[in-house]
């Protein structure tokens, strides 16, 4: 629990105002050139690389604490990408894709209320209980988003194929688990074969199954793959004289 008072909502929701306002002066005529000519495409750079700043801020020595002023300032880079994209959608008609902040806030919202009827619906009889295990209630959240999106059939759908591939393959495999595609945790075989640093392989295919079997090995554990070979990358580093990482 923070020792620090949490900000009233209006107030929160004042200093919002006051971003979406600086960006709209940014972006129309007399403001920032550069800022004019972005758009969607132009933008995605940015939002990868802030997201990983943020990421940077969280995992570094001593963790989020030790960060603090890092952290706030990243996360607040982070939102600017929110309300850039908002803004540069503002410009177009409804028909041609057009949308605004206040339908990205709508949109969040109205999700996290629908997703949480445990919380939100005064009629709605929780079966799971305030003791509930993270799997039941990752597993009602996915029950609720296929209500949401029944066009999503197939075990994999909804899965962002741009993710590091390390992410991508732990996502596939947790879905896979949840559809029967998976067993819950790999056969001592298997285990034993992701767990051999001295596996061989001389192609890259024989590479690529090598560390897909590290993952499914490390994601039946709970284990973060991604999180774990970025962490040892950067100590890797470090040890070797990169002190900034």
């Amino acid at each position: 629990m923070s020792t620090e008072q949490a900000p009233a909502p209006e107030a929160a929701g004042e200093r919002f105002a006051e971003l979406v306002r600086v960006m709209d002066r940014l972006r129309s005529p007399g403001g920032c050139a550069w800022d004019a000519r972005q758009t969607h495409e132009s933008l995605v750079k940015y939002l990868v690389e802030e997201s990983y700043e943020v990421i940077e801020a969280i995992e570094s020595e001593g963790g989020p604490q030790a960060h603090r002023q890092e952290l706030t300032e990243e996360l607040g880079d982070l939102l600017l990408q929110v309300v850039f994209h908002a803004r540069v959608a503002q410009e177009r008609s409804v028909v041609d894709g057009g949308f605004t902040v206040l339908d990205v806030l709508e949109a969040i919202t109205d999700k996290l209320v629908r997703r949480h009827p445990q919380v939100f619906a005064e009629d709605y009889q929780d079966s799971l209980g305030t003791e509930a295990s993270n799997a039941a209630l990752h597993s009602r959240w996915e029950d609720l988003k296929k209500q949401e999106k029944p066009e999503r059939s197939g075990p994999f759908d909804g899965v962002p194929p741009g993710l590091p591939a390390l992410q991508y393959a732990d996502k596939i495999l947790a879905k896979g688990r949840r559809h029967g595609l998976e067993p819950e945790t790999p056969t001592a075989s298997e285990a034993s074969a992701a767990g051999s640093p001295r596996a061989e392989f001389t192609s890259e295919e024989d590479l690529g199954e090598l560390l897909f079997d590290l993952v499914r090995h490390a994601s039946a554990q709970g284990m973060d793959a991604e999180r774990a070979l970025r962490r040892t990358a950067r100590r890797w580093a470090a040890q070797r004289g990169g002190s900034d990482l």
